[in-house]
Order: C-alpha cells, then sequence, then structure tokens
C-alpha cells in the first residue's frame, strides 16, 4: 500500500514540476512582450493559458483521489494539501500573465515601460515565479524563505511605478496618453499580484516541510 502511494506522490511532485514550469512559460513570455513589444507572444497566450488549466484539474483529481484512496495523515496529508493550495496559486500566476499579454496586444504600452521603470520589478517578479517553483521542486526551504523577502522590493517598484503614472496622468505630461498610463497602472499591479502569488508558492512549499506558515513582511 505504501509503495503505490509513494509512485502516486512522485506523479504528484513531476505534475507539479510541469505545472511550474508552464507558468515560468508564461510570465517570462509576457515580460519580454511588456518589455521589447514583442506582440507575437503576447497575442499567443491564449494555447498556454488552456495548457495550465487543463494541469490544474488534472492534479486536482490526483489529489482528491489520493485524499480518497488513501487516507493520508500527518507530512503526507501536508504534502497533497499544500499542493492543492500551490496550484491555486500558480494558475492565477498565468491567468495574470495572461491578462497582462492581452493588454499588450491592443495597446501601446512596450516604448514606455523603460520610461516607467517597469525592467528591475520584472526582473524580480520572474526571479521570485523561477524560485517559488524551484524551491519546490528541489523541496529547499531557504529557497523559499529567500522568496519571501524578496517581496517588498517588487512592493516598493510597484509603489514607485503607480506613484509615477498617477503625477503623470494628474500633470497631463505628453509621455502617457490617459489610456495607456491606466494600461501601465494594471500591469503594474498584475506583477504586484503575481509576486504575492510566488510568495504563496513559497509558503506552501515552507507548510509542506514543517506545519507552519512562515510570513516575513
Amino acid at each position: 500500500m505504501r509503495s503505490q502511494f509513494d509512485r502516486q506522490l512522485e506523479m504528484l511532485h513531476y505534475e507539479m514540476h510541469i505545472m511550474g514550469k508552464l507558468c515560468e512559460t508564461a510570465i517570462n513570455n509576457c515580460t519580454a512582450a511588456l518589455l521589447v513589444g514583442d506582440i507575437e507572444k503576447a497575442v499567443n497566450m491564449g494555447e498556454l493559458s488552456n495548457q495550465i488549466t487543463n494541469q490544474e484539474r488534472y492534479i486536482e483529481n490526483i489529489c482528491v483521489k489520493m485524499l480518497m484512496q488513501q487516507q493520508p495523515v500527518a507530512r503526507d496529508l501536508r504534502t497533497i494539501s499544500a499542493a492543492l493550495k500551490m496550484v491555486t496559486d500558480m494558475k492565477r500566476i498565468g491567468d495574470q500573465s495572461c491578462d497582462i499579454a492581452d493588454i499588450i496586444s491592443v495597446g501601446n504600452v512596450s516604448s514606455h515601460t523603460s520610461t516607467a521603470g517597469f525592467g528591475p520589478m520584472t526582473a524580480q517578479v520572474i526571479k521570485m515565479v523561477n524560485r517559488s517553483v524551484e524551491s519546490f521542486v528541489k523541496q529547499d526551504m531557504k529557497l523559499a524563505s529567500s522568496v519571501l523577502t524578496m517581496d517588498d522590493i517588487v512592493d516598493n517598484c510597484f509603489i514607485e511605478i503607480r506613484k509615477e503614472l498617477l503625477e503623470g496622468l494628474k500633470a497631463d505630461t505628453p509621455e502617457y496618453s490617459d489610456e495607456t498610463a491606466l494600461d501601465l497602472l494594471m500591469i503594474d499591479k498584475y506583477l504586484e499580484r503575481i509576486a504575492d502569488h510566488a510568495v504563496n508558492v513559497a509558503q506552501w512549499v515552507i507548510f509542506s516541510k514543517t506545519g507552519e506558515i512562515k510570513v516575513e513582511r
């Protein structure tokens, strides 16, 4: 019975790894479109979004079957419950990456991102998503904890970009049209939320190992 459960855990780990890689691709594609104007990557995010949705459902089914068939306790139960929580946050990373891509595909924003300071923010968000996924794959609590400490940097970028864009709107500066500034504000918020979901993934990695949720703000 235990050997069967161990095989199911291995399959769950493998499928979660695939889910994480899909999310990494999503954030990498949307930020490339944002910073260099690669509109093709933004337009072609639909199929990737479908893959992420299907993977989420597949993982949820695996977890439900394990809970019903194996009735796990202690650490095994934590692993499965954490996977259910993680896959939800991973799905939202994918969704919000696609939301950014949708804005880019219909708006003229890429030519303004360097002025607004999106480069450092996107680099930090990508690093957080990559590290959160890697912390799960490697079951590395030190790596997971490092994601929590990076969130303040993204929050500061979010505040600075929002401040600059709002001041530009109030002053009616020629750098941005009202529509472009509002699009950039939405992208700013989506990136901040993606970072929050990366933090959640890292927290669930820590929970699966220790039974505790570690919060560093």
